[in-house]
């Protein structure tokens, strides 16, 4: 049992209390951090199969407190495109590298978060939502997700560049990833990810799941718009070099 473990103990504690603060109050930029981490321990799927109703229970907790805050528009662009990115990530699970995945995500993240940290122009322009941006960002996101809940990135990179309030913004992602998390369920049972050891595992670490989106959503009121995007693009910095590392393997 993986719980028996110091070192996975620390590991998932750590990165499940993250994920719950991020989820709950900016954006769920560190909850890419849970995968990695646990795996460092247990199998990628496995990791991936004990996070999964984690991320699930913290959506009723993020739902509960945005509920209907979202931006509709928002949405209606990217889920078709999450929905085909989830059937293909099913369809192509076997062959993927892990590696790849992550090296190419730490990419898109690094190139975004170096935009915005060395120019001024995100905060001079008015938001401009170009029609093929939503789709292709949904779809990345729902691959990426499917395979190693790591859909964060690409949602960031096209929603942080609208310069949304930072309500709506948080609002946008939960209902986002909401429907991504309870929609991965069924393939996921159906393609064996779960037993007894993933589930008494997440089972084990909800309380703690659901402490860090209380904590997530106390922590968002407290939080200025500006220092909030700041807060956004670090976290942004942060996981791309995380992914960076991962894909070319340091």
């Amino acid at each position: 049992m993986p719980l028996a473990d110091p070192l996975f103990l620390f590991l998932a504690v750590t990165s499940i209390l993250i994920s719950g603060i991020s989820k709950g109050g900016f954006g769920g930029g560190l909850g890419i951090l849970a995968v990695p981490l646990m795996a460092l321990v247990v199998s990628p799927v496995e990791a991936a199969a004990i996070v999964a109703p984690l991320l699930c229970a913290m959506d009723l907790v993020g739902l509960r407190a945005y509920l209907g805050r979202w931006d509709k528009r928002i949405l209606r662009l990217m889920i078709p495109g999450a929905v085909v990115g989830m059937v293909l990530a099913a369809l192509v699970f076997d062959m993927i590298t892990a590696s790849g995945m992550r090296l190419f995500l730490g990419v898109i993240a690094l190139g975004f978060a170096l935009h915005y940290w060395t120019t001024p122009l995100l905060g001079r322009l008015s938001p401009v939502m170009k029609p093929w941006m939503g789709p292709f960002a949904g779809a990345l996101s729902g691959f990426t997700s499917f395979v190693a809940h790591a859909g964060g990135p690409p949602v960031q990179v096209f929603v942080l560049g609208l310069k949304l309030d930072k309500t709506v913004y948080v609002a946008t992602t939960v209902g986002f990833f909401t429907m991504i998390n309870y929609a991965k369920i069924v393939p996921y049972t159906a393609m064996g990810f779960f037993n007894e050891m993933t589930l008494v595992t997440s089972a084990a670490l909800a309380p703690l799941a659901l402490f860090g989106m209380w904590l997530g959503i106390r922590l968002h009121g407290t939080v200025k718009q500006a220092t909030f995007y700041r807060i956004c693009y670090a976290m942004l910095t942060l996981v791309g070099i995380k992914l960076l590392a991962d894909g070319l393997g340091f």
